[in-house]
């Protein structure tokens, strides 16, 4: 009620008082009278009202379709319909048949009248019952920054009660305030307003307003603007920690079975990107059969794919360890070939089974979408796979900290002989903890499936970073594969905006060569008789 009193005292200004008092239809029936002053007036007029109808009949006026019958001088809506014209009542919709043509003339609309019936409409649309259509119209009023729109804008805030529009509709009358010729300190109190924004589209509003004719207007804005660039810069750089940070938790879910492996059987595994591809193959595996036969469940099918994945990865990965590293222990060059071998392998019957073309493996919806905190734009997908890194790291430290066979791959982590002197079962260890970091490998698989493409050389993008988060880290050492990754994800990130991503990625590998110059055993170097040996 208090927005419909508001929009109609609001319209009416200007308008004689017989004219506001005129019901809709009559007012309709009056609009080919005069001319388009005259015309602009009812228009206003037909807004004042109130009446929802007279959005339709203002759009149909703009349109043209709005006309006036020479039979008896009635005004129609008109609608196109063979060779001549379907008519209604404008105000009811009635069909009120058809005539032809040159039976109707327009009511006729200049540029001027469509500015007018534009600004009425935006003003009804300020005053609508849905918050959603106020906001819409509050952000639209923003973009254009019309000071036209001022009235309209202070009637909608004084009537508005949702804080989110209010917020909007005050940013929307702080941008027309700059572009009309209100004094300095409404425009100062503005530009304030638009400090506090501090967004791209706030920040070309006070770029516009120093050229100000009025030099203390000019001078305002150009501090406005230094501070807006401050205020960006510092956003500019949470985003790029946080970009680092998302980049950092894939790196580590893709690292961290490669440092376990890595640190107990000093094995170099070329294989483990292709274990990461066969946890998103899988997970691309239970969409196609939720989807086939389940479409409901697809909500839960990361859930479901998780351990799919792991057992999938894990027993491959076992089965290598079995087949193939055991007989090459001690000898890290023949286990790299011999594994960089099975990563061809590996790729290639995926191919054979899948095709060479990627999958579309899709986002669930808890997944989907994103949210801003203040000008940092956080995805979901991205925001769940940082928090998923997090478990599963967490969980890997309970295993190793709390299990016997995480005692066990401890003992013979740090000296495996004496380990095997004491009765620990090695190469059960060794095939247990292959096992556990492939399958790892493929709950990183599961995740990258969700930002990443699902192909056979899905895995080859990251075995590198892999490794240089590894070695930077400290072979063997959870918290520096954690300590790395972050590490890592957040100078590549950096880099990228001033370097490019190639360039930033050889920047770093330059940047751990030199640190492992100076500490070949990584941040957090594994202490024990075997290693200091």
């Amino acid at each position: 009620m208090l927005r419909t009193l508001a929009l109609s005292l609001l319209l009416a200004i200007g308008l004689g008082g017989a004219a506001a008092a005129q019901s809709l239809e009559e007012l309709v029936a009056a609009l080919p009278d005069g001319g388009y002053d005259d015309r602009a007036k009812i228009v206003r007029a037909i807004a004042a009202t109130g009446d929802p109808r007279a959005i339709g009949i203002l759009e149909a006026l703009s349109e043209g379709d709005i006309q006036q019958l020479k039979s008896d001088n009635s005004v129609v809506r008109v609608q196109k319909g063979g060779a001549g014209y379907l008519i209604f009542d404008p105000v009811t919709g009635e069909s009120r048949g058809d005539v032809k043509r040159r039976d109707a003339d327009k009511v006729k609309v200049n540029n001027g009248l469509r500015r007018e019936i534009a600004a009425v409409l935006g003003a009804m649309t300020l005053m609508s019952d849905d918050p959603n259509k106020r906001l819409e119209a509050a952000v639209t009023a923003f973009s254009t920054a019309d000071p036209e729109q001022i009235g309209a804008l202070d009637a909608a805030i004084e009537a508005e009660t949702v804080d989110k529009v209010k917020k909007a509709l005050r940013d929307a009358r702080a941008a027309s305030i700059m572009k009309s010729g209100a004094s300095l300190e409404e425009k100062q109190e503005a530009l304030d307003r638009l400090v506090g924004r501090g967004d791209r589209d706030a920040l070309s509003i006070i770029t516009a307003a120093t050229q100000d004719k009025d030099p203390a207007v000019a001078k305002a804005a150009a501090e406005a603007q230094e501070k807006v660039e401050r205020i960006r810069a510092m956003w500019s750089n949470a985003q790029n920690v946080w970009y680092g940070l998302s980049l950092g938790s894939v790196l580590m879910l893709a690292a961290i079975g490669l440092a376990i492996s890595f640190g107990v059987m000093g094995v170099i595994n070329m294989a483990h990107g292709e274990l990461v591809m066969l946890g998103a193959y899988a997970t691309y595996m239970v969409q196609e059969v939720i989807r086939n036969s389940a479409p409901h469940l697809f909500d839960y099918s990361l859930l479901i794919a998780l351990p799919i994945a792991f057992c999938l990865s894990g027993g491959v990965g076992v089965a290598i360890e079995r087949g193939v590293c055991r007989w090459l222990y001690g000898r890290p060059l023949e286990t790299l070939l011999a594994t960089w071998g099975v990563s061809l392998i590996l790729q290639q019957t995926v191919r054979s089974i899948f095709g060479p073309t990627n999958k579309e493996v899709g986002n669930p919806s808890w997944m989907s979408g994103a949210f801003d905190i203040g000008q940092l734009s956080v995805t979901y997908n991205r925001l769940w796979i940082f928090v998923f890194a997090l478990v599963v790291f967490g969980l890997l430290l309970l295993i190793l900290k709390k299990t016997p066979i995480g005692l066990q791959m401890r003992a013979v982590t740090q000296n495996r002989r004496m380990a095997d002197a004491m009765g620990v079962k090695t190469g059960w260890v060794d095939a247990m903890t292959f096992g556990l970091g492939a399958g790892i490998a493929g709950l990183a698989g599961v995740a990258l499936s969700q930002i990443d493409n699902v192909s056979p050389n899905l895995g080859q993008g990251y075995i590198v970073d892999s490794f240089m988060v590894v070695v930077f880290g400290g072979v063997g050492n959870l918290w520096g594969a954690l300590a790395g990754a972050f590490t890592l994800g957040v100078v590549n990130k950096f880099l990228e905006p001033y370097a490019g991503a190639v360039l930033a990625k050889v920047l770093v590998l330059v940047f751990i060569i030199l640190f492992i110059q100076r500490r070949p055993r990584g941040l957090f170097a594994l202490r024990g008789r075997a290693v200091e040996n």
